[in-house]
């Protein structure tokens, strides 16, 4: 039985959405609580700038990411997957938390390979994958694999919400993505 290729994005797509609103609030000085329909403004009506942005995320990036949470239902859905996928984490972090990503994910048990791309142009090394569906948060990366002719699943979030695209399906929470990957997977065997 020929196992599908399943790229898995972490941040907002494996951990919870809202993993970073803590340190953001330390770092800019706001009172933010974090909700899907919000999200978007707040990074709006506070005007960040690339540079005080990247200040925050080089200041916090350790300890956000070792103290994020997972969404529900991703360790158990993602353990079934193991039988009829190859699991491939593919990241938009950077090489130096690496230590941190892979101790992350042991801690939930679901340890696989994960690739640091510091970039979230993730065309090649999806191609390289030979990845049959990328679940991803981004909806530029989306749109660039899309492209590509690459099954997206878009997870969604409050930064994402402003346009679908063919070949990509929008869900909602791991119990979808178990779901949609299943009958994915039945088609192939048939």
């Amino acid at each position: 039985m020929k196992k599908l290729n399943l790229c898995v994005d972490i941040d907002s797509t494996l951990t919870t959405p809202d993993y970073w609103v803590k340190y953001a609030n330390t770092f800019f000085g706001t009172d933010y609580i974090y909700h899907d329909d919000t999200v978007e403004g707040y990074f709006k009506e506070n005007e960040f700038t690339n540079k005080r942005f990247d200040d925050f995320y080089h200041k916090f990036a350790e300890e956000m990411h070792r103290n994020a949470s997972i969404r529900p239902d991703a360790v158990e859905v993602i353990n079934e997957l193991k039988e009829i996928c190859n699991i491939y984490y593919v990241t938009a972090r950077e090489s130096h938390i690496e230590t941190i990503t892979i101790d992350w994910l042991k801690k939930y048990g679901i340890f696989s390979d994960v690739f640091h791309l510091g970039s979230f142009y993730k065309n090649k090394k999806a191609k390289e994958l030979n990845c049959d569906i990328f679940i991803e948060d981004n909806l530029e990366t989306a749109k660039q694999l899309v492209e590509e002719g690459i099954t997206v699943l878009l997870i969604d979030t409050g930064f994402n919400r402003y346009e679908d695209l063919p070949n990509m399906t929008r869900v909602f929470n791991w119990q979808e993505i178990h779901d949609f990957i299943k009958n994915h997977h039945i088609e192939i065997k048939l």
